[in-house]
């Protein structure tokens, strides 16, 4: 428990040195990694039906970069390596989303 302690104290200590809000950063991330999934899904699901796609997925990376942004608008005295660390984030976000909406569709899964 004392781990825990010093991991929550080193949490904190953290976010004032950097002017970010753990707890708003941890709501942000908890709140829009589902907004994405069903965003996405959404997404896939109208490019299946040839429907228009492009607002949803849009939408999807909002909400994919806004615990992101937070850090990047509110953070201060932030290293480079956290900047190099939410580019790769990105990049590989993109890169997954990329392959999984140009992937083809299974045969064996019903539309």
């Amino acid at each position: 428990m004392e781990y825990l302690e010093i991991f929550k104290d080193w949490l904190f200590d953290l976010g004032e040195e950097h002017e970010v809000n753990p707890w708003l950063l941890a709501m942000l991330y908890l709140i829009s990694k589902p907004l994405f999934f069903f965003f996405l899904g959404w997404t896939i699901k109208n490019m299946k039906n040839r429907k228009p796609f492009m607002s949803q997925l849009l939408t999807a990376c909002v909400c994919f970069s806004i615990p992101y942004l937070y850090v990047i608008i509110a953070g201060r005295n932030i290293s480079v390596w956290v900047y190099v660390f939410i580019a790769v984030v990105y990049s590989y976000g993109g890169f997954t989303i990329y392959k999984k909406v140009t992937a083809p569709a299974d045969p064996t899964l019903p539309a």
